[in-house]
């Protein structure tokens, strides 16, 4: 019905967004993202050594069979850093999101699973395919591994980034006791594992030391890390001493990384020797923030980061494939030199090595930046800030998810050469019910503009 002559419709107001007030991009916490990828990256090709024997192709453990290399992952295990940045991020994420905690959680959720989706269903076809075509199993179980050997952060992520409203409800209540009460747990819990072998009890660890770089970086977020320059430094000794003395002393390898001939793990699960690595590393990277940000504003040193830290995930998750294919180029056809592994010869050879991985890593990323585009536009119309409405699914798909997860992370993508069917379908029916698109908004606002009223 057409209004009467003498009435005005009701006007309609925009409000066009003022980016003005966004957050600034901290460019440092780029750094630590990308200089986190990059040690991770960079220390599995370097460790990663094959050889052609026999007809069969095989990776020796290079920290097992040249155990002085057990110090470089002192350099290259650097992922504390991540969950520091992490932290330090998710905290103005959230106070933002004003307390819609299950939106929160969906967003990050999808956004970490669609690209992880793509990576694990190509890697279980493959896997799929090779099985059926007769390939042997014990190579396939090699290279079902070698692609998932990484997945260990994901459960991991996942898990703390739910429990983000609790934690951060908490740093807000208690500040700097909430990381010292998760420390001090995860060291009795280690500690009755060390004595009563309890392994599940010491999965409670992989949460609890990780979460403490995260929420050492909401104490970052909120100034309390900086408000006595003395911290971050005591921090960063003191996490190196305990370090040093647990090492020294103690039942704990020096190894940051899994080494199959040792009987204690400072990874599987984190151990108290890892905690104070993490500690160590968090005081170390807040305490140089100052004169890092400053540096950062110099614009040729920000172009070289923003690309890292913006593919950093397809880079986390990719980067494994280049040395299957460098496997498949060179070692298969015998036309790389095999000399004996830890020779001088050999770590003369890590140099070409490592080049030859980086053209293809960058080869591989160009080829999928069609494919990150249609992942960045499918997370778009399943609006992942939509709010969950069947919170049961939601929570059960995030369970099963994580669970898949965890399974790959430990087994790989080809359990001793067989494919993964539970596991896998455990994955897929997580994805579909966490990733499933909520009820579309009754009016959606153009993307910068805010319709109020009508």
């Amino acid at each position: 019905m057409s209004p009467a002559p003498d009435q005005k419709p009701a006007p309609v107001r925009v409000r066009v967004r003022d980016r003005s007030r966004e957050p600034e991009r901290d460019r440092y916490l780029d750094l630590l993202r990308a200089l986190a990828i990059s040690c991770v990256v960079v220390g599995h090709w370097l460790i990663t050594a094959l050889t052609h024997r026999d007809g069969a192709l095989a990776a020796p453990e290079l920290l097992a069979t040249v155990p002085w290399t057990q110090w470089l992952t002192l350099v290259f295990q650097i992922m504390p850093l991540f969950f520091l940045a992490g932290g330090c991020a998710a905290a103005g994420s959230w106070s933002r999101a004003q307390g819609r905690a299950w939106p929160w959680i969906r967003q990050r959720t999808v956004r970490l699973l669609l690209p992880t989706g793509v990576y694990a269903g190509l890697a279980l076809l493959a896997v799929a395919v090779c099985a059926a075509v007769g390939v042997d199993p014990g190579l396939l179980a090699m290279v079902g591994w070698a692609l998932a050997m990484q997945f260990w952060f994901l459960p991991v992520y996942l898990l703390i980034t739910a429990l983000t409203p609790a934690l951060h409800a908490a740093h807000r209540r208690f500040g700097l006791a909430v990381p010292a009460v998760l420390a001090l747990t995860a060291v009795a819990v280690d500690v009755t594992v060390l004595r009563a072998d309890a392994p599940v009890l010491g999965s409670l660890n992989y949460v609890l030391v990780w979460a403490v770089a995260y929420q050492l970086g909401f104490c970052w977020a909120d100034g309390l890390l900086t408000r006595h320059p003395a911290l971050p430094w005591a921090l960063a000794l003191g996490g190196g001493l305990g370090f040093a003395l647990l090492v020294a002393w103690g039942p704990f390898p020096v190894s940051l990384i899994l080494v199959s001939t040792e009987t204690v793990s400072n990874t599987d699960p984190p151990s108290v020797a890892m905690l104070a690595w993490v500690v160590a590393q968090c005081g170390l990277c807040v305490a140089i923030a100052p004169a890092a940000r400053r540096l950062l504003r110099r614009e040729w040193l920000w172009r070289v980061v923003r690309p890292v830290g913006r593919a950093s995930m397809s880079v986390y998750l990719w980067h494994m494939v280049p040395v299957l294919a460098a496997a498949g180029l060179f070692y298969l056809t015998r036309l790389a030199p095999e000399p004996a592994i830890g020779s001088g010869a050999w770590w003369v050879l890590r140099l070409p090595w490592l080049a030859v991985l980086t053209v293809l890593l960058l080869a591989l990323l160009a080829a999928l930046t069609p494919l990150e585009r249609a992942l960045r536009a499918l997370a778009s119309r399943l609006r992942p800030e939509a709010t969950v409405r069947f919170r049961p699914a939601f929570v059960l798909g995030f369970a099963a998810v994580v669970c898949a997860l965890a399974v790959f992370a430990r087994h790989g993508f080809a359990f001793d050469g067989r494919f993964p069917l539970l596991a896998a379908a455990s994955f897929v029916t997580g994805l579909l019910l966490t990733c499933w698109p909520g009820p579309a908004p009754a009016l959606e606002p153009p993307p910068e503009a805010e319709v109020v009223g009508a």
